[in-house]
């Protein structure tokens, strides 16, 4: 979305699938060349693809339907999966001579606020490719029936992230939204009310970013210029990984410094000063609660849950202060409610930019280099501290930073049935979706290469 909304505008309709094999067809031919114009993606790899031909076949032979749950850790996750699902799955069915339907694809399901910031190309292009839309951290009814009809009946598997957004982490799984287990759920429901015998699963798949060379010097060079922003010194220039981390290890200090004193100055919060005791993750975590306190007192929206849930609300909040509900046209507004409308949507973006600070930072832990020190995952955190220097610089966060080609690695992992889990749902609903959550968060973290 972009970073700063001064319109009010009718509110958000739902986009639903209008999907077109023309399209399909020339993205597929198309989005190699895109791929190596637009992103660092050299090549990509498939581990467990049997498991996925096995599945389309017994799909569309009427005896399963799934849903495929893949790890989101980048924003070029459905370019990579485009070519895992059209040719890379495609290319290996054909060496072991197997016969699949002509359109190897998959429904599926993304944040109706992608559009807003991806631009009318998306918004048309989504629904063509038979995506379904779904507003994050309000009840979207028209979005959730779209979704369910689709798991029952669409033409094709369907595919969601059951993470709900990037979390710029190749090596850390964020915790799951239980929504995609509530959807296999409904599916085994409304296959038995149509007396079909089709039994449900979820597919885990995993998504991890390599890249193909420890850039160091590249990585340097950004840390050099975040350090310059800050303005802070750059000393020891050197691409070696301990002198680095010292540097990262300052710089964090450093920002959490500059903003524990801006939300103490401006928004008159009451923030302890930090002691030596107190370690990053105790302050950061701390930070980005206060962070979230100045959006919610504004929303008046209750501080309740974990920080994810949090940013859903803050999020659905501002948007119905900028898409309004009752608002059909601006034409049909008189200048000073128009005006008026304007200066609460304004408003509402500049309290949501707390939020989206914090969804950048949602994920850190100043725990993930330690644990495994190596380039990606140092790369990884200084790409995640550039998006918030790039926010409170008020540049564009999205411009991320090629620190040099990446090869993606994905993993099919075994598919959960959720047809035999049904006697535990029918037992309590809570639990059973709550253990299909753990199930197959587990089996993300499991496949996940260290």
């Amino acid at each position: 979305m972009p970073e700063l909304t001064t319109r009010a505008q009718p509110a958000l309709e739902f986009l639903p699938p209008n999907f077109n094999p023309l399209v399909l067809r020339l993205c597929r031919t198309f989005m190699p060349l895109w791929m190596r114009w637009k992103t660092p993606i050299a090549d990509i790899e498939v581990e467990g693809g049997d498991r996925l031909i096995e599945l389309f076949q017994q799909f569309h032979q009427q005896k399963v339907r799934f849903l495929v749950a893949f790890r989101h850790p980048n924003p070029d996750d459905p370019i990579a999966l485009s070519q895992v699902f059209w040719r890379r799955i495609p290319d290996l069915a054909k060496s072991q001579n197997i016969s699949l339907p002509d359109f190897f694809h998959l429904h599926f399901i993304y944040d109706r606020g992608i559009p807003l910031w991806a631009g009318n190309s998306v918004t048309w292009l989504f629904p063509k490719l038979g995506g379904s839309s779904i507003l994050r951290g309000t009840m979207d009814r028209p979005g959730l029936k779209s979704a369910r009809h689709l798991f029952v009946n669409g033409r094709f598997p369907i595919a969601a992230a059951p993470e709900g957004a990037t979390n710029g982490h190749n090596q850390r799984v964020s915790p799951l939204e239980p929504g995609i287990a509530q959807m296999g759920f409904w599916c085994v429901e409304d296959l038995r009310k149509l007396n079909r015998n089709e039994t449900v699963a979820i597919v885990p798949l995993n998504v991890q970013y390599h890249y193909l060379n420890d850039n160091w010097p590249a990585l340097e060079a950004l840390l050099s210029g975040m350090e310059k922003d800050c303005g802070l010194s750059s000393q020891n220039r050197s691409p070696n990984f301990d002198k680095l981390y010292r540097r990262l290890i300052r710089l964090g200090n450093h920002l959490l410094n500059v903003m524990e004193n801006f939300y103490r100055q401006f928004y008159h919060q009451d923030i302890p000063k930090s002691s030596e005791t107190d370690t990053l993750k105790t302050r950061l975590d701390r930070l980005l609660d206060i962070a979230l306190g100045v959006a919610e007192a504004y929303f008046a929206v209750k501080a309740t849950g974990d920080l994810t849930s949090r940013c859903r609300r803050l999020e659905q909040a501002g948007w119905e202060y900028i898409y309004r509900d009752d608002l059909k046209s601006r034409e049909e507004l008189s200048p000073v409610d128009r005006g008026l409308a304007d200066r609460v949507a304004e408003e509402a973006s500049l309290r949501m930019w707390h939020m989206r600070l914090v969804e950048s930072f949602v994920a850190v832990t100043g725990e993930y280099i330690r644990e495994n020190p190596s380039f990606d995952r140092f790369a990884d955190t200084t790409i995640i501290i550039w998006t918030v220097v790039a926010r409170l610089k008020g540049t564009d966060p999205g411009k991320t930073p090629n620190l040099g080609k990446q090869l993606v690695k994905t993993k099919v992992c075994d598919p959960i049935s959720v047809s035999d889990r049904c006697d535990d749902y029918k037992a309590s609903r809570r639990k059973a979706i709550a253990d299909l959550t753990r199930d197959l968060q587990l089996a993300l973290e499991g496949a996940i290469e260290h």
